[in-house]
């Protein structure tokens, strides 16, 4: 296995399943809002019927838990959520919590969206990834300068769901400013990250999607090219604001399905151009409970808070506990400025 590099503290477990219905088989994949010295979790609950919601924890501090709900804050009420809602990601732009989640309905993958004011009423947008089948995907690819692994990856979802397959809108991460006047938000098309760019959500109809998809390889910002992501690559939390430009932490899987955290620095004002990016890995399961849960040999970062200098990743470990590492932020930037991608 390569080594981590630059170094990372790991701090251990800080949530785990409780007895609670809705939370019996897992905990995992939080997204996270930092207000002070509290952060707000709102994390994957898994029960026994492998169906998710969303729950809640806050920390005082980076890692102490002093409240907990003992029932989801968002709960399931659609078709396209009848599987499961999740993997909440959540940014706040002026007075509004923005909150993209994935939603499941056994053979469907789309990303949703929900607003909020004081993080405790949620209002449900619906659906804002592309409503399109993959296999018009793929056609509207076509005249793209994309590497042939789009196109397999698009064949896979066909071959294990069925032709009519819509396309999978995962790791959806929307910015937490707009930039030039428009949102920006981290879309995954397997297995690179791309960004698209919008000025209202109302935008985002099968017209929009379609021209998007069309110019894929305009907006591709990262795909996997070291070994470590020889599989695909995948947004992890939401992206962070510096004076170096914006800080991506994603996720990286190789062939095996091991899933590992990198890193990468993105001009502020041009997000499409990559400053940096980590050539190994920022930190891989290398602990028993990342190796052995519901998933194992996963590590898959989704939120983070900074205290003080330093920077804490929360993340999912073995799709079946959230933990928590930590890294003096300059020493990462200072990593990620000397890696040209």
């Amino acid at each position: 296995m390569e080594k981590s590099k630059p170094a990372v503290k790991k701090l251990g477990i800080i949530i785990e399943p409780t007895k609670r219905k809705f939370e019996e088989e897992a905990v995992f994949n939080p997204g996270c809002w930092q207000e002070g010295e509290f952060v707000h979790m709102f994390y994957r609950a898994l029960d026994r019927d492998n169906k998710s919601s969303v729950g809640y924890a806050k920390l005082k501090g980076p890692t102490k838990v002093v409240q907990r709900w003992k029932k989801p804050i968002i709960s399931r009420e659609y078709p396209y959520e009848s599987r499961g809602i999740e993997d909440p990601r959540i940014v706040k732009i002026d007075d509004t919590f923005y909150i993209t989640y994935v939603a499941h309905d056994g053979k469907n993958a789309v990303t949703c969206l929900a607003t909020s004011k004081n993080l405790k009423q949620f209002s449900k947008k619906g659906i804002i990834t592309a409503k399109i089948e993959y296999r018009d995907v793929r056609k509207l690819l076509e005249k793209t300068k994309l590497k042939k692994a789009y196109f397999s990856c698009a064949s896979y979802y066909e071959r294990e769901s069925g032709a009519d397959v819509l396309f999978w809108g995962k790791d959806v991460i929307i910015f937490p400013k707009k930039i030039n006047g428009k949102f920006a938000m981290l879309h995954r098309l397997l297995p690179g990250i791309q960004i698209v760019f919008f000025k209202k959500f109302s935008d985002l109809n099968k017209k929009f999607w379609e021209h998007y998809f069309r110019n894929l390889h305009k907006y591709t910002i990262l795909e996997n090219k070291y070994s470590f992501e020889s599989s695909h690559i995948g947004g992890g939390c939401s992206p962070i604001e510096t004076k170096d430009g914006w800080l991506i932490i994603f996720h990286a899987t190789d062939k095996k399905k091991v899933y590992r955290a990198s890193a990468a620095l993105l001009d502020k004002k041009n997000p499409l151009k990559v400053i940096g990016r980590l050539k190994k890995p920022f930190f891989s399961p290398t602990k028993e409970w990342e190796k052995e849960g519901f998933v194992p040999n996963v590590v898959f970062p989704t939120g983070t808070a900074i205290f003080d200098d330093t920077l804490y990743i929360y993340y999912g470990a073995a799709d079946k506990r959230i933990a928590v590492a930590s890294i003096k932020i300059e020493k990462l930037l200072k990593e990620l400025k000397n890696s040209k991608s």
